[in-house]
């Protein structure tokens, strides 16, 4: 969330970008933000002072016993101190409450290139790159496509977890790790260090990540534990660096995760529906850079070549989506999806999200850099999908299907996959 002294020093700017994110009616909470946190400081003043005059008047009575003089007077005002201190604890716990609250409605600020706009219909395409293929041939979806080569099974998956689960046999099963390593190698070559994290996560990490009372319902939580499984590597390597110091000099810090990811998707369109684009549990490979504020913007570019190179190498034609202001996500300062064009649907489909969160993230953690003269400072924080895997079958299924039914794999993946095309494996 943001820093409370900046949103008391920038209350125009803040008002102006809740207006552009369609947000007016958070104006009060802001006003009221700022109400509290006045009242804040007057409760802490006053705590201080009154704790102040408790150690004189200490010291006061202890003079006066010395000099057997009277100490009823002073006795009496140090009797009534520590419920006077009592109360305003009270109050003071109270509006730091109030205050890390509303703090968490208050959206980050957006980069002024951010394009206005009121939902997702008012996105912008601000490129697009690669051919859309042409078929001679009645095309199939990525379910049909997989089902009949026997390379996946929906229906067993359904009976041992429910829907939006699945099982990968054979040559989609190594399509998807040649994915993986794809990806890894890609990153690795550019001086990306490669993180496996835990697959789990406590509840302060997850808020620091996102906006969490709008996201807990996408999250598998466990019974009875402080701890959620990560909906992306992302949130677990922003732990990682929670209550660090870096020094400038080390700056930036190029990372980059795989693991498996897990989602409710509650309420989520098509999750009741068999296949690989929306699902409960998926293999990502993840991007994340820290650095200093002032390069944050040129990292963003970069993350951003780095997922388009990976899109061109395997050959599909993608667009850059950017959101606008009304689609932002709270905690975004700048945001946009890399879609990849589907014959099936003949629309392009998010298939990875790219996002500067600036110092949003890593304030609530308490990540910051250091300079030479012992300065400190909030480091940024910056993510972007390098692969979804299941994704990025769908929309390789889906371009490269061949006449026959069988499907092309990639030239870059083969190397990986040991094999030009993946045939028919049914085997029962």
């Amino acid at each position: 969330m943001l820093d409370i002294k900046f949103v008391k020093n920038n209350q125009k700017i803040i008002k102006e970008d809740l207006k552009k994110r369609k947000l007016e009616a958070r104006i009060p909470i802001l006003n009221q933000l700022i109400l509290d946190y006045g009242r804040y400081l007057n409760i802490r003043k006053g705590l201080d002072e009154l704790r102040h005059r408790k150690n004189i008047i200490s010291e006061e009575i202890n003079k006066l016993k010395k000099g057997n003089e009277d100490i009823s007077k002073e006795l009496s005002e140090a009797k009534s101190i520590p419920s006077k201190i009592s109360a305003l604890e009270e109050e003071y716990a109270k509006l730091q409450n109030s205050i890390k609250i509303n703090l968490t409605q208050i959206p980050n600020v957006m980069h002024k290139s951010v394009p206005s706009g009121k939902d997702a219909s008012e996105n912008k395409v601000v490129k697009k790159w690669g051919k859309i293929p042409k078929f001679s041939f009645k095309i199939k979806n990525h379910v049909e496509l997989i089902e009949d080569l026997g390379v996946a099974d929906f229906d067993s998956s359904a009976k041992v977890s429910g829907s939006g689960f699945y099982y990968l046999r054979g040559d989609l099963a190594l399509l998807n790790q040649a994915l993986i390593r794809f990806a890894i190698d890609h990153l690795l070559k550019k001086g990306y260090i490669y993180i496996e994290p835990p697959l789990m996560i406590k509840r302060k990490i997850a808020e620091a990540a996102e906006d969490y009372e709008a996201f807990k319902n996408k999250i598998y939580r466990i019974e009875g534990e402080d701890l959620h499984l990560i909906p992306t590597s992302e949130h677990a390597i922003l732990g990682m660096m929670a209550n660090k110091t870096i020094p400038e000099g080390k700056l930036p810090l190029r990372f980059f995760g795989y693991s498996m990811c897990f989602r409710k998707e509650v309420g989520s369109h098509g999750i009741n529906e068999k296949g690989l684009w929306r699902t409960h549990q998926f293999n990502k490979v993840e991007q994340f850079i820290f650095c200093r504020p002032e390069d944050s913007w040129k990292y963003y570019n970069e993350l951003q070549k780095n997922s388009e190179e990976i899109y061109k190498k395997l050959k599909l034609p993608y667009r850059i989506f950017e959101s606008c202001s009304g689609d932002l996500g709270l905690w975004k300062a700048k945001g946009s999806d890399l879609e990849v064009y589907r014959p099936t649907t003949r629309k392009y489909e998010e298939v990875g999200s790219l996002s500067n969160c600036t110092d949003y993230q890593s304030g609530d953690l308490n990540i910051k850099c250091i300079n030479k003269k012992g300065e400190k400072r909030v480091l940024h924080t910056l993510n972007n999908t390098a692969i979804a895997t299941s994704r990025a079958m769908v929309v390789i299924i889906e371009n490269y299907q061949q006449k026959d039914g069988g499907i092309k794999v990639p030239k870059i993946l083969q190397k990986y996959m040991g094999k030009k095309v993946i045939k028919n494996e049914k085997s029962f």
